[in-house]
């Protein structure tokens, strides 16, 4: 898992409430048995005129021009800004992949659904949670001025704005401790890798038969 210390990226504005996990990535995008691959497909109902299905080339799709993200302005942008409980809905963990590998790093809402905040983490996706009168600040600043870029510092836990004033947000202890390592799941459970096959190894030389299959 990628680490996340400091980013500094430009915003897009997702200006919408109860964003659910099914308009983030669609069900039939859900087929494939890869963790890859589901960047060209984030928000696709939202993105083109006609229907997605897996394997398509986004080539040959009908781009909807009215669609945030579809906009030359918001074109690499790295942190999403939304309205509250984003990420609602299925507990796809295909959601946060899709974000993800579209080029998000962070995004930053009022509030969240619980999985989707939790699929993130897990993932490299950093969610933070900032009060609404502070996302409609950041709100006005991204319509406002093309080329809109925030600063994200994970260890001192504050989202800078282009003037230099920091706006400070919490997150658990050990999700920040996972994140600025790059830890995933597996990754920590590796951490202990000698002690797991000292372990093995012990328990074989005790329970020699364990090694036996019928």
């Amino acid at each position: 898992m990628q680490k996340f210390t400091i980013h500094k990226g430009l915003v897009a504005p997702m200006d919408r409430e109860n964003v659910d996990t099914d308009a983030i990535i669609p069900k039939q995008f859900l087929k494939s048995i890869k963790k890859t691959g589901f960047g060209p497909n984030l928000f696709d109902a939202w993105r083109y005129l006609d229907h997605g299905e897996p394997g398509q080339d986004p080539a040959s799709r009908k781009p909807n021009p009215d669609f945030v993200l579809n906009q030359a302005r918001y074109a690499g942008a790295s942190i999403l800004i939304a309205r509250k409980n984003f990420g609602c809905g299925s507990s796809r963990e295909h959601a946060p992949w899709a974000l993800d590998q579209f080029g998000f790093r962070a995004i930053l809402a009022p509030s969240f659904a619980d999985i989707f905040f939790n699929n993130s983490f897990k993932n490299g996706l950093l969610p933070i949670v900032l009060p609404e009168a502070t996302m409609d600040l950041l709100f006005n600043e991204a319509l406002a001025f093309p080329g809109y870029e925030l600063t994200i510092d994970l260890d001192r836990q504050v989202v800078v704005r282009a003037q230099g004033e920091e706006i400070p947000f919490e997150i658990q202890a050990f999700r920040k401790f996972c994140l600025l390592n790059g830890f995933d799941d597996i990754g920590l459970t590796l951490r202990q890798a000698d002690k797991i096959k000292a372990f093995e190894a012990e328990r074989l030389a005790t329970k020699p038969w364990l090694a036996h299959t019928l």
